[in-house]
């Protein structure tokens, strides 16, 4: 997908990692849901979030987005430098 990131995936989401000079990685851009093996894009339509891949949409639910937000800060937790 984009040459230079490494791609994480732990259940049903996944992140791109940026390499970073010092040899440590950056979070690019955000997690995503995985549709069918690929990095879905989140849209509103209609008032309701979705998870969407070409013609495939999951509904963005309450759960799923705290499953987002935990992957998610639990990765950035994983990346960020001792103090």
């Amino acid at each position: 997908m984009i040459e230079s990131a490494v791609g994480i995936r732990r259940g049903a989401f996944a992140a791109l990692l940026d390499p970073v000079s010092d040899g440590t990685f950056r979070l690019l851009g955000q997690a995503f849901y995985v549709i069918d093996g690929n990095l879905s894009v989140r849209v509103r339509r209609d008032g309701r979030e979705w998870f969407v891949w070409k013609s495939r949409q999951i509904e963005a639910t309450p759960s799923l987005l705290d499953e987002l937000a935990q992957f998610s800060s639990e990765l950035s937790a994983q990346l960020s430098p001792l103090a």
